[in-house]
């Protein structure tokens, strides 16, 4: 006799739906591994190990290259690897990092229709500073080296802009919610059906458990920094391209030379028509448009509603499936201790 299939755990069933979101921190598991990895006794052994070979790589190459620039750029790059490394693995953020690209890519369409929006204006300004020669005699006499390390300060500025404005969005969405929000987040998902039976029970109260702390609230903020970023990289590429495209049909090598004050032009290996000076001086001034539609998107009600309205509904179904989660979670501790089990914070 076949046996019958066992009655799927609601419980788990949401937090797999939770990994696959980008919610590792909506999982208590996850959330106390990654809270462990934040104490001193295993950050600072590898901050320490991280700060030491970041700070020997980095002299070690600003020595041999001869460049000042070097250090501070390798400096900061290392560390950037190390923490997006600690984060992905003792900090459990790799889900995070994976939804957000994932988002961004199945989101496509709408951030073209973005990107287009802000490009007319952008490209203009662009062009302006493209055809002159005070930046072109600038940007060639930074090594690569300076350039790098000024889009990454750039996306670091960019960054603080988001990290100021994205907990509102978040808040904002944990705001208002009733039986109504509920039920429209848990459409589709493991949470469904709990929600119904929670929501025909008097004796409890779902919507109290919406607001969104601690660990949840940053998950929430990482996972819009990290898809603001993606479309922001994206768009730099995106200018930096066209830059070099454009360059190389007007600037001329003569022109070149007179605006940069050097004696000759080196060219890249396969590109005859591709100078170095138009490669730093298309990334110099890409890294600055990428900045333009970071505080564009922040600033700009336009901008900033085509952004969200990507990722409105994902921040209100993680509010709404985890209230419902926590409801139920505080209703199994209540009854397995004689209802005086106090909240989970």
């Amino acid at each position: 006799m076949p046996r019958r299939p066992r009655p799927a755990d609601p419980r788990r069933e949401t937090e797999r739906w939770f990994l696959a979101h980008g919610l590792s921190y909506f999982v208590p598991a996850e959330r106390a591994a990654a809270r462990a990895a934040l104490r001193p006794r295993h950050l600072v052994p590898v901050g320490l190990l991280v700060v030491v070979v970041t700070a020997a790589l980095g002299g070690a190459l600003g020595w041999v290259s001869q460049q000042v620039s070097a250090a501070p750029a390798v400096w900061l790059t290392l560390l950037l690897l190390a923490v997006l490394w600690y984060a992905s693995t003792a900090l459990h953020a790799r889900p995070i990092l994976t939804f957000a690209l994932r988002r961004t890519v199945t989101s496509v369409p709408l951030l073209v229709g973005t990107a287009m929006r802000a490009l007319p204006l952008l490209l203009l300004f662009v062009a302006f500073l493209f055809i002159n020669a005070e930046a072109w005699e600038m940007s060639a006499s930074l090594p690569f080296a300076t350039h790098w390390l000024v889009v990454l300060l750039l996306l670091g500025v960019g960054v603080v802009f988001q990290l100021i404005r994205l907990p509102e969005e978040v808040d904002r969405a944990d705001d208002a919610v009733d039986e109504a929000f509920l039920e429209r987040a848990c459409r589709g998902t493991p949470m469904q059906a709990t929600q119904a039976r929670l929501a025909a029970d008097p004796g409890v109260d779902t919507a109290s458990y919406a607001r969104v702390t601690g660990f949840e609230r940053w998950n929430l903020i990482i996972a819009l920094l990290l898809i603001q970023l993606v479309q922001v990289v994206a768009l730099i590429v995106a200018v930096f391209i066209f830059l070099l495209v454009f360059g190389s049909i007007i600037m001329q090598q003569q022109t070149q030379l007179n605006w940069t004050g050097l004696e000759q032009t080196r060219h890249v290996p396969y590109l005859g028509s591709v100078s170095v000076e138009l490669v730093k001086v298309s990334l110099f001034l890409a890294s600055f448009s990428g900045l333009y539609f970071i505080v564009s998107a922040v600033t700009d009600d336009t901008y900033r509603h085509q952004f969200f309205s990507v990722v409105t509904d994902e921040l209100e179904r993680a509010v709404g499936v985890r209230a419902v989660y926590r409801a139920l979670r505080e209703g199994e501790r209540r009854d397995s201790h004689g209802g005086e089990e106090p909240r989970e914070h």
